[in-house]
């Protein structure tokens, strides 16, 4: 961290940051990239399989073009290969972001009863496992750094939102998984946190049928309102748990949702759209 010429602080000044996920410039994981390779940082992006081609094409789109890393979360060897060529290029990481959901449509949209085990399997390793997977991994490099941080993706895992099914116990996972790791990390001086936003017109979103249900609910109750178009607000919090401002924050799910996780059903947006009295809109 450091003064720019202007005067203002430089958040992310020559800190080196893994970033998963990114696979549109709409994504939570291309704004956090961005904002981090303003603030200072030199960034990598990571991508698998047939997406990888678009990975490489959106990481030319960042202020600074970045190297993108072939890099599937729930295969052992990538993750052994990615750090091999992290510790080759910086010899340490600063912060890592993990930003990968997936739940197979079976396993949501009204699956919850239905859905086998190879479904639920499916999404918790993706989606849960790969959390604590990836942190393990880098966790070396991390601790060349000083510690470190490392943040995930979650979205309120404490509610049941219709629809959301497994995916929703899988984040709910992710929280616990969290805790865990910050406990496991925190005496290398290694920060976890999640950060949880509300819903965002991602990639991710459109495997999910009742999505604009979820944006309806933020639109009712956020006090701040909601731009669920807008990922750059999410991206400043994840730079800000990259950052050093932040040095006691570990295991803590950080909400960036224009503040509807602690509003309930506001009784005269029900009213408005004709609920009963007591029932949420």
């Amino acid at each position: 961290m450091r003064l720019s010429s202007r005067g203002g602080v430089v958040l992310l000044h020559e800190k080196k940051i893994l970033v998963t996920g990114v696979i549109t410039e709409k994504s939570i994981a291309f704004a956090a990239a961005a904002l981090a390779q303003q603030q200072g940082a030199e960034v990598v992006l990571s991508g698998f399989g047939r997406g990888l081609r678009i990975t490489r094409q959106v990481a030319q789109r960042l202020p600074q073009p970045a190297d993108v890393l072939e890099l599937d979360l729930t295969e052992p060897a990538h993750l052994a290969a990615a750090a091999a060529d992290l510790q080759g290029r910086w010899g340490r990481l600063d912060g890592v972001l993990h930003a990968a959901a997936y739940a197979p449509p079976d396993a949501l949209d009204g699956g919850f009863l239905t859905a086998g085990w190879a479904d639920v399997a499916s999404a918790v390793h993706v989606s849960t496992y790969s959390f604590v997977a990836l942190a393990r991994t880098c966790a070396p490099l991390l601790k060349a750094a000083g510690g470190g941080s490392v943040v995930g993706l979650d979205f309120a895992g404490d509610q049941v939102w219709p629809g959301y099914d497994w995916m929703g116990v899988a984040k709910s996972g992710l929280e616990s998984c969290c805790r865990y790791l910050a406990h496991a990390l925190g005496p290398q001086g290694t920060r976890v946190n999640l950060v949880a936003a509300g819903p965002l017109r991602t990639v991710a979103a459109t495997a999910i049928k009742s999505f604009d249900d979820l944006v309806r609910a933020w639109h009712e109750r956020a006090p701040l309102a909601w731009d669920e178009t807008d990922a750059e607000p999410v991206g400043r919090a994840v730079c800000a748990l990259w950052s050093g401002w932040l040095p006691a924050v570990t295991g803590e799910v950080l909400h960036v949702d224009g503040g509807a996780h602690a509003v309930g059903a506001d009784p005269v947006a029900a009213r408005a759209a004709g609920a009963a009295p007591g029932q949420p809109a």
